[in-house]
């Protein structure tokens, strides 16, 4: 498994055409945390709540710019910033890397080449963190291991779909917590998860079969009606 497709991302832009198709193309290489914002304050508040391991971050923002948003984020994070902006200019783009961004691309921009720029960005700032992994955790006699996409029992070893897989990241990372339907669908469809609720749902029920020893009456994986689900887990590493 590729650590770099692991990392959270997350896109800045008040255009949504462009908000989509990043995305789109993010989650066609692997990428499946993947956060988006279309304005300072909604940016902001997500780098404090989500802590993106990088970020696309458009120049022009209808509320601010992202050179003063890029000052914000380094008042409490130091994670790589890509700039994407219509400006052009050579003033612009040494403020953007006089700031601390770690690279600038100007619009229009070949889908490719940003990803590329943003997979040498995570490689050149992540790369050296070869023991950084995700999660293992105890679920009363079970072990699931989100690094390998398994469920390990005592005598058996069930593999996550990859939907799973998500489902159970988004949950670990706020076990004990209420995630609610909508955050779930986010992180597994994206911006195009409306209308997701019921296949969620079945989702979750295919993995309560894996990770619960009686899945109609669960109590790892909870439903908190009218909310969302709520993970009790044991951390083991």
């Amino acid at each position: 498994m590729d650590l770099m497709k692991n990392k959270k991302i997350l896109i800045v832009d008040d255009e949504p055409e462009i908000r989509e198709m990043i995305e789109r193309f993010l989650r066609k290489e692997g990428f499946f945390r993947v956060y988006t914002a279309d304005n300072f304050v909604n940016a902001l508040a997500v780098c404090r709540l989500e802590k993106p391991d990088a970020a696309i971050l458009d120049v022009m923002l209808p509320d601010g710019d992202g050179f003063s948003l890029l000052s914000s984020i380094r008042s409490f994070s130091d994670m790589p910033v890509l700039f994407l902006s219509a400006r052009g200019e050579d003033e612009d783009r040494l403020l953007g890397l006089g700031l601390g961004a770690d690279d600038y691309m100007v619009k229009p921009f070949l889908p490719r080449e940003l990803i590329l720029r943003l997979m040498a960005i995570l490689k050149r700032v992540y790369a050296s963190n070869t023991v950084e992994r995700l999660p293992v955790f105890r679920l009363g006699g079970q072990t699931i291991d989100l690094e390998s996409a398994v469920v390990r029992g005592r005598d058996r070893e069930l593999p996550l779909t990859a939907k799973e897989h998500a489902i159970l990241i988004k949950l670990h990372e706020n076990q004990g917590r209420i995630v609610t339907s909508d955050a779930l669908c986010q992180a597994v469809w994206g911006d195009e998860s409306y209308g997701y609720e019921n296949t969620l749902m079945v989702h979750v029920r295919r993995i309560r079969e894996k990770i619960e020893q009686d899945p109609s009456k669960p109590v790892f994986l909870l439903t908190v009606r009218g909310l969302g689900y709520k993970l009790m887990a044991q951390e083991s590493r």
